[in-house]
Formats: structure tokens, sequence, C-alpha cells
């Protein structure tokens, strides 16, 4: 177990923990430790954070950041992006849940209860999803931190929701609703294979920044969405009922385990409409 884990699990799995926990939230003591993350003093934890969370680094890209948040937003080779029409891509790295979405418009993570009026805190948008699905991409410190758009389409304004960063490790959403806590930005994406999908980025520990780079325009699938800064955090996708089905390899290991890890640019799903079998031709795009 990493240290930040163990860092998590002491402060929301015990009673000496959450007690601190409330200090460093009401003091908040995180923004200190955000300053120094974006400072030049944080130059010498790159090296050991990378070796860490296996992140393969030359000597002349340590050189290269100013600060951890520089070697944090860093870019990447392309990666390898499922542009099959009908095809729904994993929007990022990370680990997939999903969940059903009520007949009352509310869903359930572990011990706590949510309304999507509450989670996007609109009322409009909350009879839409009655019966839909969630996807949720939990993004862990060794992911790449960057999202890309899950199909063609076009996106609408940026909410941005203020709130808290807790952490959003399973542990912590056990003791608390930090779904609708946490601080997060949304927006409406109007797609061409999945109908009007909601996506929205939620911030976590230390994790103050979402930077996304648009809104009110249109985009494609695979184009770069946005990015997180400094540490894990959740990407989540509301889907109305009967736009999509995930793949079989993905039910089974989710039968098997609350998350699945994938990548972004994955195949995850297919459009209801689209027999999975029937999508081959298959075309590879790097972004």
């Amino acid at each position: 177990m990493s240290n930040s884990s163990k860092a998590v699990r002491f402060m929301y799995g015990t009673c000496i923990g959450r007690f601190f926990l409330k200090i460093i939230m009401k003091l908040h003591m995180d923004r200190i430790v955000t300053r120094f993350l974006w400072s030049g003093a944080s130059k010498p934890i790159i090296g050991r954070y990378a070796k860490r969370n296996g992140i393969e680094l030359t000597k002349e890209q340590k050189d290269s950041f100013g600060s951890f948040r520089d070697f944090f937003v860093r870019t990447r080779a392309p990666v390898y992006t499922d542009m099959t029409p009908g095809h729904l891509i994993s929007p990022c790295d990370g680990w997939l849940s999903t969940y059903s979405i009520d007949e009352n418009s509310c869903f359930s993570i572990k011990n706590s209860h949510y309304r999507i009026r509450d989670f996007l805190q609109d009322e409009e948008l909350e009879n839409n999803y009655k019966d839909g699905q969630i996807l949720i991409f939990r993004l862990c410190a060794s992911d790449y931190h960057h999202y890309c758009y899950i199909d063609n389409g076009y996106q609408g304004k940026n909410h941005h929701i203020p709130g808290v960063l807790h952490s959003v490790q399973p542990i912590a959403c056990e003791k608390y609703p930090v779904y609708v806590l946490n601080k997060r930005s949304w927006c409406l994406l109007t797609t061409v294979n999945f109908g009007p999908v909601v996506q929205c980025e939620i911030g976590a520990l230390v994790v103050g920044g979402i930077f996304n780079e648009r809104e009110n325009s249109r985009f494609s699938k695979g184009m770069e969405k946005g990015h997180f800064e400094l540490a894990g955090s959740t990407i989540v996708l509301l889907f109305e009922p009967g736009q999509i089905k995930l793949n079989s390899e993905i039910l089974d290991k989710l039968s098997e385990s609350e998350e699945v890890q994938v990548k972004q640019g994955e195949w995850i799903g297919t459009a209801e409409n689209i027999n999975e079998n029937e999508c081959t031709d298959e075309v590879a795009l790097e972004v």
C-alpha cells in the first residue's frame, strides 16, 4: 500500500484521523500543500513519486520540470483511441464502476445516496436521467490526469460548483457523500451516438484544479477536453436510459469486482441500438 493510501485510510478510517481531517478542512491546510507543489521546492519529490508509481522518466525529463505541478500536468506520447462509430471509449485512465439511476433520479455509492439535482445543482436535467446509467472513473495518483471526449458532438456551458476537497477513494465515499460535497465542474455533451451525456469532473484531496479547455463549441471523439492538477480525482458520465451497453468483458470483470481498470481511448461499451459484434470497422487515432 502506498504512503498516500495509508494516509487516506488513517484520516477516513479512524476517529483520530477524521478529527484531524476536520481541522485540515476548516483551516484550509491543503492550500499550503498545493502552494508547495506549485513551487520549485517540490522538484526533489518528482523522482521518488515517479518511481513509486511506475512512471518512467529520463534524467532530462526530470530536470525539465520546474515543479511537481509541471510534472503532473505533463503531456505524454499519443495514445490509441478506438474511433469506430458507436463505440463508447473511456475518457481517461482510471478505475471504472457503474451504477443505475432509479426512477426517483437517485443513485447509491457505498453508503451514500445521491439525487441528480443535488449532484448537478440543476433540477431541469433530473427527469432526463431517470432509469439511466452512471459511469464513474476514479483516477489514481499514478494515472495520467488529462481526459478526452467520448464521441463527436457539441458541448454546452461549463457549470462550476464550489465545494470542499475530500479524497475520492472508496473508504472516503463510505464516510462522506463526497459527490455532492466536493468541488466539481459539469457540462452537457450532445453526442452523435449516445444522446445527451452529462460529464462531470470532481476534484479531490489537494486537487483544486479542474481545467476544461472549451465550452459552447463542437468537439471530436478523442479530442482533449481538459485536465486535473496534482492528485487523484474522478470523472462521472450520466447517460439517459437505453443509450449504452457496456462490453461483456467489462461486465464480467465488474461482476467479480467493484471496479475495473481502463485506459483513455479504450473501447468499453456500445451504443444501445448497435450490436457489439457488428462494430468491426475499427480505426485507430493517435491524439
